[in-house]
């Protein structure tokens, strides 16, 4: 349920944005019985990391249709698909596409780069961009005043994976980005903590075109280290791993969130076998309202939800409610106002923001790919034991 409270800060909105928001089945743009409000889902719908682009939309989809079909509402919602490829860019025309179609808010940015560059362009029409799942920390600090996150940054996954490796008595790792925003500000964060912890780190950068891993997996091997973290997407650490494998390394590999999904598995095969993943986004399994959700989403895409399904989905819904409780009178700045001071209680975890728009809460889970499947570990301070 969305909770509202006072919003202590004002935020100046382009002339004219409002207008574009909702648009009525007769076109007036009028809100109210009979109206459709627009979602916008921004994300990677094509290119390499298509699969978690999918993942999210579907969550997007489920969440309007079951608002659409339960009879709750008195208007309708409508999807708006706003493919960026999961590429900066093409981040600011998939933004301009949404705005144009006259979305309520966005669900999304989905990937840091491409959040980076949209940002600017939905605050200045004035739309909310809540992201399920872009999370390199510097994106709440950049003023754009209309973004809001909704899991933990980097700050925090990046401090995990550090600790994790601690934990099992890494003395040397090395940490490989792919030159991308997102995977190099993660890789940033874990080499800090793990050099505080004493930890040698060796930092590598293999850009996310590179065909051929042979090489970097010669150097992770002769490296002497005891561990290897990769924090950028499952089309690149598919590859890895077979090379990894292929050149007799044996120690520690983990993946960020951007590589834990089944389609590592594929690409990987029996490399990815042992595999770790760390996550801000926790086993749904583990209780009667999350598998209710996983049943749902299966019986609608015949298949489980991926990583950051239900993120999505629960920033749909709560853009859902900010309109419900708004009624007629919703736009672009009241929706946006609502979610920034209000409060959701979703199926992955409860949504609510700080005043910069970060997600207030914590959790950063770990994962390990074990028979063919990813199987969850639990929240990482628990499986430290810190």
């Amino acid at each position: 349920m969305l909770t509202k409270r006072l919003v202590k800060f004002a935020i100046p909105f382009a002339v004219g944005a409002l207008a574009l928001t909702a648009c009525s089945d007769d076109g007036d743009g009028g809100g109210g019985d009979g109206s459709t409000f627009k979602i916008a889902y921004q994300g990677p719908l094509s290119g390499d990391n298509v699969q978690l682009g999918v993942n999210m939309v579907n969550g997007v989809k489920l969440a309007i249709q079951e608002a659409n079909e339960s009879g709750d509402y008195d208007v309708e919602f409508e999807l708006v698909e706003a493919d960026d490829g999961g590429e900066p860019g093409k981040a600011t025309a998939a933004a301009q596409s949404a705005i144009d179609a006259g979305v309520i808010a966005v669900v999304g940015p989905a990937f840091s780069g491409a959040a980076e560059v949209a940002a600017p362009n939905y605050a200045e029409a004035g739309i909310a961009a809540l992201t399920p799942s872009a999370t390199r920390p510097d994106l709440t600090e950049k003023g754009f005043a209309t973004f809001l996150r909704g899991v933990p940054n980097d700050a925090e996954q990046g401090k995990a994976i550090s600790d994790f490796f601690v934990s099992e008595g890494v003395t040397k790792a090395v940490v490989i980005d792919d030159t991308g925003d997102y995977a190099a500000g993660l890789a940033d964060v874990a080499q800090s903590h793990l050099e505080e912890a004493g930890v040698e780190v060796v930092r590598e950068s293999v850009p996310d075109d590179t065909v051929d891993h042979s090489g970097i997996a010669r150097t992770v091997t002769e490296s002497g280290a005891e561990a290897v973290a990769y924090t950028g997407y499952y089309a690149q650490a598919g590859p890895l791993a077979v090379k990894l494998k292929e050149a007799g390394y044996e120690g520690l590999a983990l993946g960020g969130d951007g590589v834990k999904d089944p389609q590592f598995l594929s690409l990987a095969g029996d490399a990815a076998e042992g595999w770790y993943f760390s996550c801000p986004c926790r086993d749904l399994s583990t209780d009667e309202k999350g598998q209710d959700f996983i049943d749902r989403y299966t019986a609608e895409f015949d298949a489980e939800p991926g990583t950051y399904s239900p993120e999505a989905y629960d920033a749909t819904q709560m853009i859902i409610e900010a309109v419900a409780e708004l009624g007629d009178g919703a736009d672009a700045k009241s929706v946006y106002e609502a979610l920034a001071a209000g409060t959701h209680e979703g199926v992955a975890k409860t949504l609510s923001f700080t005043e910069t728009g970060e997600y207030n809460g914590s959790g950063i889970y770990l994962y390990q790919a074990t028979g063919g499947a990813i199987t969850a570990l639990g929240n990482v301070t628990d499986v430290v034991g810190g």
